[in-house]
This record gives structure tokens, C-alpha cells and sequence, in this order.
């Protein structure tokens, strides 16, 4: 059952996007507001070093810091692959030391699985897999082996005893010392559940223990049995028993990031399964959630309206619309939620859609990534400026509201512009990163697979950092193609390593640069001066078109745009 025609008649006529009245930007990002979002970077990360690690956050407004997630020096791990996109090796090297040397998972804290395996899983093996091109001298076995690898598995095995559960689905805190605590609440949200095949499955393929992946998918399988009979799932479910507790069905918080994985997740692994759940999802929340390109909450039995709102934390979907190639479905609903940004200087947790306002005590925002996200995938796309004036109106925002002498502050109230005393981790991991990518069209993350490293691992030849790069929801770009580097079993990896060894002492990693022709299947090595000859045994080599494909991987099956640019192996057809 749909809501009323009246509501949706009146959403049509009062909330249409307004047409900016400002300069539009040239179709080129600025150098100048990318240089401005390094600044906004550095201003943030130094006073966290200087005046809040080893603590997890900064506090801005009194100059220290706070512990939050679980004493991880989470602000550290969170910022790493991000120094690297902004460029700087030197400083992602000495995290790496410090991150190495300092943080201990064996401690008597009560933590988020869900935070937990975004934050501190994700930013470990991004940085992981991120390492070789940021200078780090890598172990032998790298990708499949390394510290930052052992210090992801080690912490994603913390969380093990919460998916110890009947119906597969984890609890929503673990301790870290002792497991799941025996008062602990069975109760758990649904993206606290579905929100762990992108860094479960990394961390399998990588390791080859397949317990983080096959967890992960029963988690997500548990969701999708219990869904209603017209397609939704709700917004909290208790694990043990299965019943729903909150039965709003919607795309927004305590939802989010399940249907991301579902997409991302798809395209990580090629799974056509996972792909074809959102697919059926997506029908649902079309027919029952979207309202003139807003979507509302609903009951999950009925589908009537229960809450018609707007959450800030639902301004991904529209970039997760463009990775399934709906981009002008993507395109109308991110303009919706541009008009809000522009009527507040930022997003309010919480918007009233009839009522175009804010809800009361949810008039906050704390600098969330979510709309710049979604504006970064869709320029990608789309090339649209308008894309690029969200960016700046970010930047001016942010800047103009958020900044003060230690950081970069909460906002505690869009209305009057009133700050909270917290800067979040996300801050430097995700805000800025999709900010600094949107004006950085050259960026290595965006690389269409022209150019790659071919690597040596105990297994073979394996192709890294050729593009397609798929982000956690924490903003950790993780590299697909790493996934199929370490496809031996663990219990023989030993044996090829010490192989390897001797190999390794004749002949290091090399690496490869390939400039598609324009309109044929050869490629040439392009004049790099990493690529010279060396007495660390690199070489050069000129690929010639052949019979056979060079390298080459299944085409994919369903599509979108991190699809396609996930397809960075060349191939003759």
C-alpha cells in the first residue's frame, strides 16, 4: 500500500530542486578548492597528533582527546589511506611504524562489531593492500601476508564470538578480552549485521581462512530469510530469535549499509546471487519507500508510512543508484537532497519532509560523508558540475561553520550553527577523502586500468592497483583485483613461500605500465623512470598483441560503473 496521493502531490509541488543562482563551476574541477580540501586535511590531522593520540578522536573545542570506539588510536587507522590519496608516503610510512608498534586488540573493552570491522578492519587492509605503492618495504608473500594484514585478522577474530549466535546474525558488541557478555542484548540493527562481506571476504581471500567470509554470508543470508512478504527487512531484529524489534523498513539509519554491501559485496566477489538480492530489494523500496525521488519509512508488513523523513545518513543512495547504472533516478533524488543542504549549510540528521524543517533534537550534523560521497560517484558518471558546486558549498560550509582552532568541530545545530565538542575519525576517512577525489580527477584511485603493477607472490604473477577500487562504507578503497593474488590454501602457502624465497633474492616485484592503443588491443611500456632497469632487478617489457589474451577475467554479469572499471585486465575481444 502506497501513501496518499496527497502527500505525494504536495512533496511534488513544494520540495522540487531549486536552481542555483551561483556561478556554476567549469566542467574541470578547481585545483584551487582540491588544495583547499588538503588544508582542511592537515588542519584536522595535526592537531589530532598534537593534541589528542593515542587517543581514539580529537576533541576540538578543548584541545584533547577521548577515547570513543575502543581505544584503537582510531583517528590514526582511519586517516592512513587517506594521507596516500592526498599523496604523502612519508607520513603513511611512519603511521604504519607507529600503528604497528602501538595498538593492542588484546584489551577488556567493550566494542561496536559494526565500527569495529569499518573502521579498524577496513582502514588495516586498505592500508595493507595500499602499502607497496606507498613506498613500505613489503614482507615476502605480500599481498598475502604482511602486518597490517596479521593486525586486520587478528582484530576481525575479536569479533568471531558475536556471530556465535542460532541464527547466524551477530550481536552488536563484543568484548574484546572475553567475547560477548552474557547480559548482553540480543538485539542488533540490520546493518549491524549485513555490513561485513566487503571486509570478510578481503581478509579470506587474503589469508585463506574462509570462516570471516562464511560468517559474513550467513549474516547477510539470515537477513534476507527473515525479509517481510512484500520485500523490506526492518531496522532491528533480535539475533537470537529472529523477530523483528523495530519494523520501520527504509534506506536510511540502521538499514544503510546493508544494501551497500549487498552492491558492493556484488561486485568485490562477482556474485551474481548477492547482486540479484538488492535487485529485488531495490523493487521493493521503489514501491513502496519513493515518493518523487524522496524516499520515506514505512512498516515492513504493510508498507504504509510510519515516518516521512528524511535522514542525512540515506544521502549515499544516490551513488549506490550510480553503481548499478541508474544515474538518473541517482541524479533527481541527490538534487533533493542538494536543496537541503543548501537551505541549512549542511545536513540535519533528521529532516521533515511535508514540513521542509528540521525534527527536533536531530538538527545536528557532525560532518557526515554521505551527499559529497554520493557527489564524487555521480561526477564520475556524469561529469555534471553541479556535482562539483555540492563540493563547494561543502568546503565553504564546513569551513566557514566547523573550523576552529584544533579541528574541525560537530555541528550541534544547523539552525544556529552552535558546535559540539567531537570531531569523528570519519571526518579524515571519509569526508575529506570524497571531497579531495571529487576535485582530484587524476588520482590514482581513479584509474582506469591503463596503468598496473604486476607483482610476484608465493602463487605467481598477480596485477594490483590497475583501478576499480571498492570502497567500504568507512571510505577504505579496497583493490578487487588483490582478491584473486592468494588463492592457494593457507596450509600450502608455507611450503611455496620458502620456494619463493630463493626466487626473491634474484628478482623483486616489478612494475608495469600499459597505454591502451586507440583502436587496437596492443599496449606499450610507457617511459617511467621506476620502470628503468635497476639493480633491484626491475625490467622492461613490450607486450605485443598476441593469440591470446594477455590478461584477461570473466566479463561481468550484471551492470554498473564500479563494474566496468573493476574490468581492468586487458583483453584482445
Amino acid at each position: 500500500m502506497r501513501p496518499s496521493l496527497s502527500l505525494s502531490l504536495s512533496l511534488s509541488l513544494s520540495l522540487r530542486p531549486r536552481l542555483s543562482l551561483r556561478p556554476r563551476l567549469s566542467l574541470r574541477p578547481s585545483l584551487s578548492l582540491r588544495e583547499r580540501v588538503r588544508a582542511m586535511f592537515y588542519h584536522a590531522y595535526e592537531h589530532y597528533l598534537e593534541s589528542a593520540f593515542p587517543y581514539d578522536e580529537l576533541r576540538p573545542l578543548t584541545c584533547d582527546g577521548q577515547d570513543t570506539w575502543g581505544s584503537f588510536s582510531l583517528t590514526l587507522i582511519d586517516a592512513l589511506d587517506t594521507l596516500l590519496i592526498l599523496g604523502n608516503v612519508s607520513e603513511f610510512q611512519r603511521v604504519v611504524s607507529v600503528l604497528q608498534e602501538g595498538v593492542d586488540f588484546d584489551i577488556d573493552v567493550n566494542a561496536s562489531v559494526f565500527e569495529t570491522n569499518i573502521r579498524v578492519v577496513g582502514g588495516l587492509l586498505s592500508a595493507h593492500l595500499l602499502s607497496k605503492k606507498a613506498g613500505v618495504e613489503v614482507e615476502v608473500g605480500w599481498p598475502c601476508s604482511g602486518p597490517l594484514l596479521r593486525m586486520a585478522e587478528e582484530a576481525a577474530r575479536k569479533l568471531l564470538p558475536a556471530f556465535q549466535t542460532p541464527t547466524g546474525m551477530p550481536y552488536g558488541t563484543v568484548n574484546l578480552l572475553h567475547g560477548v557478555n552474557p547480559g548482553e542484548t540480543p538485539v542488533t540493527c540490520t546493518a549491524g549485521i549485513g555490513t561485513f562481506i566487503v571486509e570478510f571476504a578481503t581478509l579470506s581471500h587474503l589469508t585463506g581462512d574462509p570462516v570471516f567470509e562464511d560468517v559474513a554470508r550467513k549474516a547477510l543470508k539470515a537477513l534476507w530469510k527473515n525479509r517481510s512478504d512484500i520485500g523490506l527487512v526492518g531496522n532491528h531484529i533480535d539475533v537470537i530469535t529472529a523477530k523483528w524489534v523495530a519494523q520501520d523498513a527504509g534506506i536510511g539509519a540502521g538499514v544503510d549499509s546493508y544494501f551497500e554491501y549487498l552492491v558492493k559485496g556484488a561486485i568485490l566477489l562477482q556474485d551474481k546471487e548477492l547482486m540479484s538480492m538488492f535487485l529485488e530489494y531495490n523493487k521493493a523500496i521503489k514501491n513502496y519507500t519513493k515518493f518523487d525521488d524522496w524516499y520515506l519509512w514505512v512498516q515492513m508488513y504493510k508498507g504504509t508510512v510510519s515516518m516521512p523523513v528524511f535522514q542525512s545518513l540515506e544521502a549515499y543512495w544516490p551513488g549506490l543508484q550510480s553503481l548499478i547504472g541508474d544515474v538518473d533516478n541517482a541524479m533527481r533524488t541527490f538534487l533533493n537532497y542538494y536543496t537541503v543542504w543548501k537551505q541549512f549549510g549542511g545536513l540535519p540528521e533528521f529532516y521533515n519532509i511535508p514540513q521542509g524543517y528540521t525534527v527536533d533534537k536531530r538538527e545536528g550534523y557532525p560532518l557526515r560523508p554521505e551527499l559529497i560521497e554520493s557527489a564524487m560517484y555521480l561526477y564520475r558518471a556524469t561529469r555534471d558540475p553541479t556535482l562539483l558546486e555540492l563540493g563547494r558549498d561543502a568546503v565553504e560550509s564546513i569551513e566557514k561553520i566547523s573550523k576552529v582552532d584544533c579541528g574541525f568541530a560537530t555541528i550541534k545545530d544547523l539552525r544556529d550553527h552552535r558546535l559540539d565538542n567531537r570531531m569523528e575519525s570519519f571526518f579524515l576517512a571519509e569526508t575529506v577523502k570524497y571531497l579531495y577525489l571529487l576535485f582530484d580527477p587524476d588520482n590514482f584511485i581513479h584509474n582506469d586500468g591503463s596503468v598496473f603493477d604486476v607483482v610476484i607472490t608465493p602463487y605467481g604473477e598477480c596485477v594490483l592497483n590497475a583501478g576499480g577500487y571498492v570502497f567500504n562504507t568507512e571510505a577504505h578503497p579496497i583493490d578487487p583485483a588483490a582478491l584473486h593474488c592468494c588463492r592457494k590454501r593457507k596450509e600450502e602457502q608455507w611450503e611455496v613461500e620458502d620456494l619463493m624465497r630463493e626466487f626473491y633474492s634474484l628478482k623483486k616485484n616489478k612494475k608495469f605500465t600499459l597505454q591502451r592503443a586507440a583502436d587496437h588491443g596492443e599496449g606499450e611500456r610507457a617511459k617511467d623512470p621506476e620502470d628503468a632497469p635497476s639493480e633491484k632487478g626491475g625490467e622492461k617489457r613490450n607486450f605485443k598483441k598476441s593469440s591470446h589474451s594477455l590478461l584477461s577475467c570473466p566479463s561481468q554479469s550484471f551492470n554498473s560503473k564500479l563494474a566496468v572499471l573493476g574490468q581492468v585486465f586487458l583483453d584482445n575481444t
